[in-house]
């Protein structure tokens, strides 16, 4: 079976620049299928410096990941309650933290990427709030081995198609991670600024 990095790679692939494309111009679906083809060629772009310049490999797949995740979201929601007793500025830098690890645990996981089946699925039932929630769901299938992947999409101010959260086999990314930031804010008394610092 595939590692779990690799499969989580995969998942990250599916998505780029067309998110930011307007929901009345194309809808969550027809965007992430559009983007497989423009990130895959950036990727085969930088494969190849990734022993040599890790450093520029990474900054590239960070720019491919600036276009569609809304951090300060993932953030909140990783947060969850806590959340509540956030500053702004303490959201956008755990946005930023996240967006740092994220970016390195993915970039890492993407140059394993050799062209894996994909296929998306027929949309379930619509979202009450579709412009605030669209799931996008998809299959990957490598090795005899079939994983489901599912994006929580949501539209942005500027009526553009974000990510907010990632379901891998049915593990909800943001609660993973929300259970790392809990146990952080019981180890640090419940000093986000010390979570904060202390995340890897």
């Amino acid at each position: 079976m595939i590692k779990f990095k690799h499969f989580v790679a995969i998942a990250i692939l599916t998505l780029t620049a067309p998110f930011a494309f307007a929901a009345e111009e194309m809808s969550a679906v027809d965007s992430a299928r559009e983007s497989v083809n423009e990130l895959l060629a950036k990727v085969e772009e930088l494969k190849p410096i990734f022993e040599s310049d890790r450093e520029r490999y990474f900054a590239g797949i960070q720019d491919s990941l600036n276009l569609f995740v809304d951090f300060d979201e993932v953030a909140t929601g990783v947060m969850a309650r806590y959340a509540e007793q956030a500053t702004a500025e303490q959201i956008t830098r755990f946005g930023d933290k996240l967006r740092t690890t994220l970016t390195r645990f993915y970039g890492a996981a993407l140059v394993g990427y050799d062209g894996q089946e994909l296929v998306f699925l027929p949309a379930g039932r619509p979202s009450p709030e579709p412009e605030e929630n669209t799931n996008v769901r998809m299959q990957i299938t490598a090795n005899n081995s079939t994983v489901e992947l599912q994006y929580t999409l949501f539209l942005n101010e500027a009526r553009e198609w974000k990510l907010k959260n990632l379901y891998l086999g049915g593990i909800n990314l943001r609660r993973q991670y929300y259970t790392q930031f809990s146990a952080l804010m019981n180890r640090y008394g419940n000093d986000i600024d010390q979570v904060i610092n202390n995340w890897q």
